[in-house]
């Protein structure tokens, strides 16, 4: 992305880009997808893809009225289940090539806690298992090397790859043998696509310990009391990341866009 930011974006300055955003309805997503939008140029395409079909459409509406002219794609589907990716992958493939842009940007975002009252012995159902990591890395992987192909690769042009991980992906938390699983998945799964694609500009961003409903749900539904307090801890003590304030620090990476690609960076380490 263009080098050089400020805490004001100047409308437009990204230029004509195609961005990708996954699990876009709330949270860090929605947070993004506020702070990306003002930054996408005329003709600018930027797909948004979540389960929940009603805050989508709001987003996009709102996004829609900024005055910018960018064209906001919705895709409510359900990522962890064959049909609602393949709807995903068909809206790529089908807009993504269409979009006269030299600039790729595709954030893979979506993603989900898993059962966090059971403990590692208690996972003994393939069924929840592989569902799980179709969500969470098969259709991630799926997204990715969809958007890579439909985009294609033409001279001058860059392309950009956002993997939202997490401290979970680098270090086990009781009760998150699923989550941990994933996240440590996804890392390596990107880092895999910057070694074989020295062009594509790949980065694992950890937005820390953020105040949303998945944070509620870890201080109240943890299996293991130490992890549970843990969490309730971060709430009591004020240390949750409100999502703007993460999101931006990710723009702000993204318009720098000096780190190793493929590189794990964490919200506490810029």
């Amino acid at each position: 992305m263009e080098p050089g930011a400020g805490a004001q974006a100047v409308p437009g300055r990204w230029g004509t880009v195609a961005c990708v955003l996954t699990g876009a309805s709330r949270g860090f997503g929605r947070s993004l997808a506020r702070l990306l939008a003002p930054r996408l140029g005329e003709g600018s395409v930027l797909i948004l893809l979540a389960r929940s079909e009603a805050p989508l459409a709001e987003l996009a509406a709102e996004l829609r009225g900024g005055g910018t002219g960018l064209r906001v794609e919705c895709v409510a589907a359900d990522l962890g289940c064959e049909q609602g990716l393949r709807t995903a992958l068909a809206t790529l493939r089908e807009v993504l090539p269409a979009v006269r842009t030299g600039r790729l940007l595709l954030v893979n975002n979506a993603g989900s806690l898993g059962d966090i009252s059971k403990s590692f012995r208690g996972l003994t159902d393939p069924h929840e298992i592989n569902s799980y990591f179709a969500f969470n890395v098969t259709s991630a992987l799926c997204l990715t090397s969809t958007a890579l192909q439909a985009f294609g690769n033409q001279p001058g042009s860059s392309r950009t790859v956002v993997n939202i991980s997490s401290l979970c992906a680098v270090k086990p938390f009781k009760n998150w043998a699923l989550y941990c699983s994933g996240k440590a998945s996804r890392d390596m799964m990107f880092q895999v696509l910057a070694l074989e694609e020295p062009d594509v500009r790949v980065l694992n961003y950890a937005p820390g310990p953020l105040d949303t409903y998945m944070q509620f749900l870890a201080r109240t539904m943890t299996g293991d009391p130490e992890m549970r307090q843990y969490f309730q801890n971060l709430q009591e003590s004020g240390n949750l990341i409100d999502c703007t304030v993460s999101a931006q620090k990710l723009v702000n990476l993204l318009e720098e866009d000096t780190f190793s690609s493929g590189a794990h960076v964490d919200f506490y380490d810029i």
